[in-house]
């Protein structure tokens, strides 16, 4: 068990929040970050609007998240500095224009059994025409990246 940093007490696996990404193939990608309606891609959007969720780009959720930061004056954040670096790269974007978060009734973490029942109605798509992987991460902080140094200070 992990203590939560915003409320000092220890949580189990059952407690923590989760995130479902997945890795669209190019094209799939490409036409889901545009929103167009292709019918390859009709039942991967049946499935997420069965769940009351959307797809959100990971670029474009970097690239937002930059632009809040300056709007804001945050600059100076590690985290900006980190994801600006990511968004500046042309091999990371190439990645991250493929990935897509699945926010469900407008929130990016959700908890352990919504995320288990997506995950289960998305697995049988995998290595399809449209996605090429599915990835779950939970919020524990312990299992996420954090900066990396150079960009601390």
């Amino acid at each position: 068990m992990v203590k939560s940093s915003h409320s000092g007490k220890e949580l189990t696996d059952e407690e923590w929040k989760f995130q479902l990404r997945i890795q669209l193939t190019g094209e799939m990608a490409r036409k889901a970050r545009n929103s167009e309606e292709y019918e390859a891609l009709q039942p991967l959007y049946e499935l997420i609007a069965r769940h009351e969720a959307e797809l959100v780009c990971q670029y474009d959720a970097f690239a937002g998240y930059c632009e809040q930061a300056e709007r804001t004056g945050e600059q100076n954040l590690p985290l900006y500095k980190w994801t600006k670096a990511t968004i500046e790269n042309p091999e990371k974007e190439a990645k991250y224009v493929k990935i897509f978060t699945i926010y469900v009734q407008g929130e990016e973490v959700y908890d352990k059994t919504v995320a288990e029942k997506l995950e289960s109605e998305l697995k049988p798509m995998v290595g399809g025409p449209v996605i090429e992987k599915l990835s779950k991460y939970d919020s524990n902080p312990a299992n996420n990246p954090q900066p990396p140094k150079k960009y601390l200070n």
